[in-house]
């Protein structure tokens, strides 16, 4: 027998749109009861209303992750309405693009504020009652540019590179308390992130759906707790 899912409580960042938004309903679908992150309140609203036609609980907190302040405060206020977080969807993300020098150096450093401090600060404030309850899983949304560098993604590698770093040495520490801490690396999904504007004219058969990877993570997290998949790289399988 795998892990039961159903009744637990998880929080996602980035949940208002794309793989997030994705996540939290193959998750609602199971069972689990949701405390949703993100930057836009109006978003937020519309994945709890859709949540909440499967049945559970579910909460959320406007916050940019980049700012310790914010997200202290809204996993606090999730803590309240839902209780402590038994797994955690590090997805929040943003990505910079360009030439290395013709890169603005704040939009170079905000990539880093974002996807790697943020990801920091969040898993700060929810990993101290994992700690407590003595289990917990931690799913980490990396890119496959975190495994390998491409010309103009200088920020956005960078970003991803300290990320694998950083689960790859959180997980050594807290194999030891029960909790799992997976690092996903997709390719290319069909999100807003990735095509903007054209987004409509990718999302065919061609493209890695966010769909797709919430149902990786749900089939990772019914895995028995005595195994985890440290790290994966997922593709499309014919985006030509």
């Amino acid at each position: 027998m795998g892990q039961q899912i159903k009744g637990k409580i998880a929080y996602i960042t980035g949940a208002g749109s794309g793989i997030g938004r994705a996540t939290a309903l193959a998750l609602a679908q199971e069972g689990v009861h949701l405390g949703l992150i993100a930057r836009t309140k109006s978003k937020l609203e519309a994945v709890a209303r859709e949540v909440e036609t499967y049945g559970v609980n579910t909460n959320y907190a406007v916050a940019n992750i980049a700012k310790l302040e914010e997200v202290e405060g809204a996993v606090a206020e999730l803590e309240t309405s839902l209780g402590s977080a038994d797994i955690l969807i590090n997805n929040a993300g943003i990505g910079a693009y360009g030439n290395f020098l013709e890169m603005d150096p704040e939009t170079w450093k905000q990539t880093l504020e974002v996807n790697v401090f943020g990801t920091y600060h969040v898993t700060r404030a929810v990993l101290p009652h994992m700690l407590k309850k003595n289990q917990g899983d931690i799913i980490m949304i990396s890119s496959s540019n975190g495994l390998k560098g491409t010309a103009g993604s200088t920020s956005y590698s960078a970003s991803k590179f300290a990320i694998q770093g950083m689960s790859e040495a959180l997980m050594q520490e807290v194999r030891r308390n029960n909790i799992r801490v997976f690092t996903l690396n997709p390719s290319l999904v069909a999100t807003e992130l990735a095509f903007g504007e054209k987004l409509a004219e990718k999302n065919d058969d061609k493209y890695m759906q966010a769909e797709d990877l919430a149902e990786y993570m749900v089939a990772q997290l019914k895995l028995h707790p005595r195994m985890f998949i440290k790290q994966s790289l997922q593709w499309a399988t014919n985006p030509f």
